[in-house]
């Protein structure tokens, strides 16, 4: 008989663990131990279930050839035994036993083990509040809430408020604004998508889905939702004192790592709160592994420890727990922290450092702010997006990078993750050979252009000022010149309103340079700011030496004009 190899947990890492073992030792006893019923799930496709774009939600149970993944396909299949329903309440590291407890029966015995995994996820994050136990209350952990929601909705549930702007409140608030829902997003931090975006791109983000009809509340933090006397949601209550009408309230703040099981068993926990593992996903006993959503990951920017649970990642696991656990030594390098969704129409992306982040760590940072079409700008279909890229002024090493847009902007970040894993500077992704055609991209693709902006900056050829920075100088009384370089034209179809603005079209402004005093700080701008920057270089080359371009210019400027 073959090794025992038991697996706790059913869903990404502990499925995956379990077939790349059994492809390596035919001969293991595999064992698979699941609390809930359902296996091997697509949960990332829930949110796409709730909008209707899936219709039926057993698509997200089954393989790609239509066969449900329950205990009977992964024991035919992959000859693995799989107990659902049943939990793991002890880990016998001396005797190498797992106690089970079958929720059905209350029978409880011991299974053997020479490698356990651990693969037990995460759970929501629960928020201390009256008023989470009402009908009409929602989250969205596994396709049972999402086709209760999805029924929810089917039965006429229009008012809807999600408690979390985080990465799960944001999909969720694409799904029922295409349903035609109105749409409430209560986020406690100031900004939405805090742990992904950098402000200027999460405030572009907002006036995005202010502009389709959501009621974006940052900085708001809920004390209670409310009951309508016969024990449904009427609405939620604030810390200021505001309330908001709602007959479904979906908490998303986010998730925390199950550790308890580990915990108890004396294995080590992480700074960040997650299973520590090595790089061969290994615990403090050897004869354990974990991974999935419920271990840590080492930052490949870093090296430091970061908790950044993600179905991809999970699936990654899953195949080096199952090198491992057989025999082999499989190394996982670690994370970039890739993160992408789609909400309504925009494609929002990150990966690596954001901006603070950086900074915290000591970085000198650099950053780009390239608004640019997908393709070529003749080609029918063009969508537009804007990058933002984060890079170390000493080195010229990208750190990380941000997409927002309709535009493909996520190959892009497929681009930076890449240069990331490499370590790889500004110049090293410019120089990057990558597939240009019309249909597909311009002729120097958006992620080398936002590469040659940070060149451009830390040559000293360029010097930008971010839209936030710009709108505090705005907002004060400073002595300064908004030089407005488009044509007469779009002046008229989009003015900045500001007395300090002084329109000169850069095809003028090598005549009209005199009309501008070099003793002001000058601050130009245009729609994409590529004239800006030719702007910076003319006055610069006539004397001028106080003279920024507003990085992105308009097409990034996400306040009021």
């Amino acid at each position: 008989m073959g090794s025992k190899i038991v697996i706790i947990g059913g869903v990404a890492a502990g499925p995956k663990t379990a077939a790349r073992a059994r492809r390596r030792d035919p001969g293991a006893e595999i064992t698979l131990i699941e609390r809930g019923e359902l296996l091997s799930y697509a949960g990332c496709g829930m949110p796409f279930y709730i909008e209707g774009i899936i219709e039926d939600v057993q698509e997200l149970l089954c393989t790609t050839r239509g066969i449900m993944r329950d205990a009977s396909y992964f024991k035919q299949d992959k000859d693995v035994t799989v107990l659902t329903r049943t939990e793991a309440t002890k880990i016998n590291r001396a005797g190498k036993k797992v106690t089970v407890r079958e929720l059905e029966t209350g029978r409880t015995y011991d299974i053997p083990y020479d490698k356990l995994v651990l693969a037990v996820g995460a759970s929501p994050f629960i928020p201390r509040m009256g008023g989470l136990e009402l009908k009409g209350v929602y989250h969205l952990y596994n396709p049972g809430d999402a086709k209760a929601i999805r029924g929810a909705l089917e039965s006429g549930v229009k008012e809807i408020a999600i408690i979390g702007g985080g990465l799960i409140g944001m999909e969720v608030c694409g799904a029922f604004v295409n349903r035609l829902c109105n749409v409430t997003v209560l986020e406690m931090m100031d900004r939405l998508v805090p742990a992904l975006l950098d402000t200027d791109m999460s405030l572009l983000l907002e006036r995005y889905l202010k502009d389709r009809g959501v009621n974006v509340q940052t900085g708001s933090r809920i004390t209670e939702v409310l009951d309508d006397g016969a024990g449904k949601v009427a609405g939620v209550s604030t810390t200021d004192g505001r309330t908001i009408k709602a007959e479904m309230v979906v908490v998303a703040i986010g998730v925390k790592p199950n550790v308890d099981l580990a915990r108890e068993a004396g294995l080590e926990i992480g700074k960040t709160g997650a299973i520590a593992v090595d790089e061969r996903l290994r615990t403090s006993d050897p004869d354990i592994y974990a991974g999935g959503d419920c271990v840590e990951n080492q930052c490949i920017i870093t090296g430091r420890k970061i908790y950044a649970p993600l179905g991809s990642t999970a699936n990654k696991h899953g195949r080096i727990l199952g090198d491992n656990i057989t025999g082999g030594d499989t190394r996982f390098p670690g994370v970039a922290a890739t993160t992408v969704f789609k909400v309504l129409d925009y494609n929002v992306g990150k990966t690596g450092l954001n901006t603070a982040q950086a900074l915290e760590l000591g970085y000198d940072v650099v950053t780009s702010v390239a608004p640019k079409g997908d393709c070529s700008h003749y080609y029918p279909g063009a969508k537009s997006f804007i990058t933002k890229l984060i890079t170390d002024k000493k080195t010229g090493k990208v750190l990380g990078a941000q997409v927002l847009g309709p535009g493909e902007g996520v190959k892009r970040i497929d681009v930076v993750a890449t240069a990331l894993a490499q370590g790889l500077t500004a110049k090293d992704v410019a120089d990057l050979d990558l597939g240009y055609a019309p249909p597909y991209s311009t002729a120097i693709d958006p992620i080398a252009h936002a590469a040659n902006i940070v060149r451009n900056k830390i040559d000293g050829l360029a010097h930008g000022i971010s839209c936030v920075d710009l709108k505090k100088k705005m907002d004060g009384d400073g002595d300064f010149v908004l030089l407005d370089v488009r044509s007469e034209g779009e002046v008229r179809d989009q003015p900045l309103r500001d007395p300090r603005v002084t329109v000169i079209p850069v095809e003028e402004l090598r005549d009209r340079a005199d009309e501008l005093s070099k003793d002001r700080e000058i601050i130009a701008f245009c729609r994409t700011s590529v004239r800006a920057y030719e702007a910076e270089r003319m006055l610069r080359g006539k004397g001028f030496n106080d003279v920024k371009f507003l990085d992105g210019s308009l097409n990034a400027w996400p306040y009021e004009f």
